[in-house]
């Protein structure tokens, strides 16, 4: 019996080794299937500072950065829908219409640059830009400083938080350090990318094939399947011209450096949760991924595609939503409020 139960030992101690080893090598594997990928997982961690996050977070949703009361920054990019309103352009105090769509807050961090037009090297200085924009929240670090200095359980927590307290830019820190905790991980995209090609189906896997082979990838690759490039919308063929009534921010990159080269240039928008983020474009002129594709495949492809293969590139593109805080974003499962 002795010897029996050695030898039961070492099959169970081979057994569990060999399933160690299998387990790596699953990891492995996984590992050489992404460094072939033109497209990353986002990392699972986002490594933030959590007391600054929670402050950002406070101040994200909180609406006395605005000149009236009325907005904060969730109202333009609400967690519940996408880190978006849903509206073609945001509405802002008083009822004024912004020029354009606001972009997800969700993986902002992944970006190279911030807003359509790049204007915002960081989330810090992003974060400071609507609460001077008139058509946005209209007020002024003066003011917003007067309203908060006034409620000293936030004052408490500034104080904790950053050494000399309330300022401007430690409210942009505390923010930009809350978006920076906004990653999506997890998509079912990411899962298959780790090594789980159960995670799509053939159609989606072949609409990934397609998406790659048709050229999308040049612009929509990286970790935020785009958000690390600027390209001209109207790479073959006059999309202006053809929408008619141009504005100026319409102009995009133009806005920012005066370069006549720049005009209809813009960031590359991330895909990163693209089912959930209509309307599309800067102009909020396409309705549904079906119109979206259809318009990148005139103006920035330049060639046909059959229905079928279309069909199969925006079933891929549902692949790309992702978890927050370990729940799916699909509609109804992330709170609005925090």
């Amino acid at each position: 019996m002795p010897n029996d139960a050695k030898r039961l030992g070492a099959r169970h101690a081979t057994t569990r080794a060999l399933a160690a080893y299998a387990a790596m090598m699953v990891g492995v594997a996984g590992a050489f299937a992404q460094a072939d990928e033109p497209i990353k997982p986002i990392p699972l961690n986002a490594n933030v500072d959590a007391r600054k996050a929670a402050l950002g977070d406070q101040l994200f949703h909180d609406k006395r950065l605005s000149k009236d009361n009325t907005l904060a920054c969730a109202s333009c990019h609400d967690l519940a829908k996408g880190g978006v309103d849903g509206q073609v352009s945001s509405t802002g105090i008083n009822g004024a219409k912004g020029p354009i769509n606001a972009p997800t807050v969700f993986n902002s961090a992944l970006n190279f640059r911030q807003f359509w037009d790049g204007r915002a090297a960081s989330l810090e200085e992003q974060a400071a830009g609507p609460v001077h924009n008139p058509k946005e929240m209209g007020s002024n670090w003066s003011e917003v400083l007067g309203k908060l200095s006034q409620d000293t359980d936030l004052m408490a927590r500034f104080k904790a938080a950053y050494p000399d307290g309330l300022q401007p830019k430690n409210i942009q820190d505390a923010i930009a350090t809350f978006e920076r905790a906004l990653n999506t991980p997890n998509a079912r995209f990411d899962k298959y990318l780790r090594g789980d090609k159960a995670a799509l189906s053939a159609d989606e896997q072949r609409g990934y094939q397609l998406f790659k082979s048709y050229g999308c990838i040049a612009c929509h690759q990286g970790v935020n399947v785009g958000g690390n490039m600027f390209q001209s919308f109207g790479v073959m063929g006059d999309y202006f011209a053809k929408r008619g009534n141009v504005g100026q921010a319409d102009l995009g990159r133009y806005n920012v450096t005066k370069n006549e080269a720049d005009k209809h240039v813009f960031k590359v928008p991330s895909l990163r949760n693209i089912a959930l983020t209509a309307p599309y474009f800067h102009d909020g002129s396409a309705a549904s991924l079906p119109d979206a594709v259809d318009v990148m495949f005139r103006f920035q492809l330049g060639r046909p595609a059959s229905v079928q293969d279309k069909e199969l590139i925006v079933k891929f593109l549902h692949t790309l939503t992702g978890e927050y805080k370990g729940r799916s974003l699909e509609p109804g499962t992330v709170s609005a409020s925090r």
